[in-house]
């Protein structure tokens, strides 16, 4: 228990000396670097004692938002830098928003994910959407998005779902039940993604969103098998927060996976080590040791723990070597749906093969000599 609260103090420690994310809007014409367009959808309710209009209440309706997120020239991949309170904010540096519209009713928000779903002729009608984890703000999820989006030049339409994260250290009991809470505004999102026209939809979810992301495709593939299988073209679960028995449950009632289907873990992520003590369990999904236990599972476990720094709980969106690799979802997406043993040439990195499931030791080393021209 000792070790328990001393690692909690840490962290607070470690997180009251940075500013929190929050949406500041500056006139376009006073940033450099690029634009990147955030849709959202959220079931988050306004705060009363903040005035935060997407704060840290439930909201059983799904409100929809566009953001307009300017990405700061002078920065490495990976890194988001929040303006700090009482200081005019640095564009240079610093993600700021350029535009915000909040939609009076969903039929707008659709209209507007269409047009930017048509935004490139010839292209397949894509749509990635992302579920933050826990300790979120509303303007961390979408920022987050922002960053994946622009340093992994992902062409696809950007959609985040933001779910009621009480964002705060010492909330992990509240966002569990709010996790829980969010799954039918999920479900409600992904049809409004496939009613504006995508023809492929890749969900990317982190930690605890990954648990929330689970629950809500399984309700969705009980009631809907169609969906799953004629528009989710990836599922790619990052530091994953879920117990090893619930996420081989949810699997099982899911059925046939939909490809690729891959699961970032690590052996030195803090977060999912406290995790693990605080529910009572060895491990959890995030840093499994070994693929045995979900050997009989289509899956594809890629073990980043030769990348972690600092908490180590979002390797694939932090660190510039594996984000170079990860540039390639493309190329990565038509290995998948082929031979298997292809994945290492993209994914390089010590690989092992068990039964259904694949598990890609990455190396430092090997990615290095990988983004090198």
């Amino acid at each position: 228990m000792t070790r328990i609260v001393t690692t909690i103090l840490i962290v607070l420690a470690v997180g009251a000396c940075e500013p929190r994310g929050s949406v500041v809007l500056t006139p376009k014409s006073s940033v450099s670097g690029d634009i990147e367009t955030i849709f959202v959808g959220t079931t988050r309710g306004d705060d009363p004692e903040t005035g935060e209009r997407f704060g840290m209440g439930r909201s059983s309706e799904v409100r929809f938002v566009r953001l307009d997120v300017a990405i700061p020239p002078d920065r490495r991949p990976g890194e988001i830098t929040w303006p700090r309170p009482r200081r005019a904010p640095d564009p240079a540096t610093e993600f700021l928003s350029t535009g915000q519209e909040v939609y009076s009713d969903p039929g707008k928000f659709r209209a507007a994910l269409a047009a930017d779903l048509r935004r490139n002729p010839g292209r397949t009608r894509e749509a990635v959407v992302f579920v933050h984890g826990f300790n979120n703000n509303f303007a961390e999820g979408a920022y987050r998005l922002a960053q994946l989006g622009h340093d992994l030049e992902l062409t696809g339409t950007l959609i985040n779902y933001s779910w009621p994260s009480r964002g705060h250290p010492l909330g992990y009991a509240y966002d569990r039940d709010s996790a829980l809470f969010a799954r039918d505004g999920l479900e409600t999102l992904l049809q409004e993604v496939e009613a504006a026209g995508a023809e492929r939809v890749l969900i990317v979810a982190h930690s605890m969103g990954a648990a929330l992301t689970m629950e809500a495709l399984r309700q969705v593939a009980i009631k809907d098998g169609r969906f799953m299988r004629d528009h989710v073209s990836g599922v790619i679960l990052v530091s994953p927060d879920i117990d090893v028995d619930v996420f081989r449950a949810q699997a099982e009632r899911i059925g046939a996976l939909p490809q690729p289907f891959a699961i970032f873990t690590s052996k030195r992520d803090r977060a999912l080590a406290l995790s693990a003590r605080l529910t009572g369990q060895r491990d959890r999904l995030g840093n499994l040791e070994t693929v045995d236990e979900v050997a009989d599972l289509q899956v594809t476990l890629l073990d980043t723990t030769a990348f972690s720094e600092g908490s180590g709980h979002f390797n694939p969106g932090e660190s510039p070597a594996l984000l170079a690799i990860l540039g390639k979802l493309a190329d990565v997406d038509a290995a998948f749906a082929g031979d298997r043993t292809g994945r290492a040439g993209l994914l390089p990195g010590a690989v092992l093969t068990v039964q259904n499931a694949t598990q890609i030791v990455l190396s430092p080393v090997t990615a290095i000599s990988q983004i090198q021209p």
